[in-house]
């Protein structure tokens, strides 16, 4: 493993920009309508659960990603295979970070320009950044936290004050039970982007301090989880449920709406600065825990070896992953969907509890 370590300001910041990720923008939880806001918060609250299950695994191999614990804990071989899996898993999730920010760029305002340049470029300042360590993408992201958090005050205050949103939008709550709620939460939003932080289990070891882990996980995912359900909420208000549901990028169409005395306007940039920020983070973070999991499955000397391989691989992928923007919509609907519980709640619960049950049958024996 790399030698370098990452402080609990520059963890929570890479935590919080990896929650945002393309959640911030795109139509999240909508399934539920007016209740979305409440099926991200319920989704939190699940993210909340499997913290602790990833916490529980990380006391235990403090010094050991995900790919070198579970052979640990499943045997050599089946544990190999377990960590290959989730290589492809954050590759795949990699791949799609890459799409969504390139689509949202040729939708909004680079209109004329080929995916496939937007893509490369993207990936190549990816790859960078991961060539210079973690250190440098720790101390990145606490300058990008500022920019983002000063971003978000000034578009939520400028939506606000245009007078675009309407209260009633909003109402009735739970207008339709809780039943499209609790789907929508186990369906999306848990997994989306909660459970996606079981790529944090590849990082951990970097950080300097152990103990604090549990306080900054919590404390990004809990923050992220309330901006990201304010912002639903904000979305519904000014857009209404019909428009949200019709539309891929909600976000970008409310800042759209703001127009103060025919002066303030065209604030789409914000929004796509946002996303770039937030997305270049979940991809580096993504991307860096393929690396690190591909260093350690085939006894690799360093990381850097192989980032232009992996980018490589990302952005061809990220071109055939679908031929057009409708059918890539379509596949993010199907997907892996399903199987993506397989990798962030009944892996870890599995080795967890083999885990467990190891350690009690060694007390027993002792």
């Amino acid at each position: 493993m790399e030698k370098a370590k990452i402080s609990g300001i520059q963890l929570f910041a890479m935590m919080f920009m990896f929650n945002m990720g393309t959640a911030v923008v795109v139509n999240y939880g909508i399934d539920a309508r007016k209740d979305a806001w409440l099926a991200i918060l319920l989704g939190m609250c699940g993210g909340i659960m499997l913290f602790f299950i990833y916490y529980r695994l990380f006391r235990q191999y403090p010094t050991l990603p995900l790919t070198a614990y579970a052979r640990k804990i499943l045997g050599k071989y089946l544990g190999w295979i377990i960590g290959f899996l989730y290589v492809i898993y954050f590759l795949h999730i990699a791949t799609r970070q890459v799409r969504d920010f390139s689509e949202l760029l040729v939708t909004s305002t680079m209109t004329d320009t080929p995916l496939l340049a937007i893509q490369i470029s993207f990936v190549l300042v990816v790859c960078y950044v991961l060539y210079q360590g973690i250190e440098v993408l720790g101390r990145t992201s606490e300058v990008f936290i500022v920019i983002l958090v000063l971003f978000g005050v000034a578009a939520n205050f400028l939506i606000l004050v245009s007078n675009n949103f309407e209260l009633n939008n909003l109402r009735p709550l739970l207008e339709n039970g809780l039943k499209p709620i609790i789907k929508t939460a186990f369906l999306e939003t848990i997994h989306f982007p909660f459970g996606e932080m079981v790529a944090f289990t590849m990082l951990l070891p970097y950080f300097n301090q152990s103990g604090p882990v549990k306080k900054v996980w919590l404390s990004a995912l809990i923050s992220s989880g309330l901006i990201l359900s304010w912002t639903a909420s904000l979305n519904i208000a000014v857009l209404g449920v019909d428009v949200m549901e019709r539309t891929t990028f909600p976000t970008l169409t409310t800042i759209g709406k703001v127009n103060l005395l025919e002066f303030i306007q065209r604030l789409d940039a914000l929004v796509v600065f946002t996303m770039f920020m937030t997305v270049f983070f979940k991809c580096s973070i993504f991307m860096y825990a393929a690396a690190i999991g591909i260093v350690d499955l085939f006894k690799l000397k360093n990381h850097q070896e192989i980032l232009l391989p992996v980018g490589g691989i990302i952005i061809i992928s990220a071109m055939m992953i679908a031929t057009n923007f409708s059918g890539y919509i379509e596949e993010a609907q199907k997907g892996l969907r399903y199987l993506v519980y397989l990798f962030f709640i009944i892996l870890p619960l599995f080795m967890l509890l083999i885990s467990v049950i190891r350690n009690v049958f060694k007390h027993k024996t002792n």
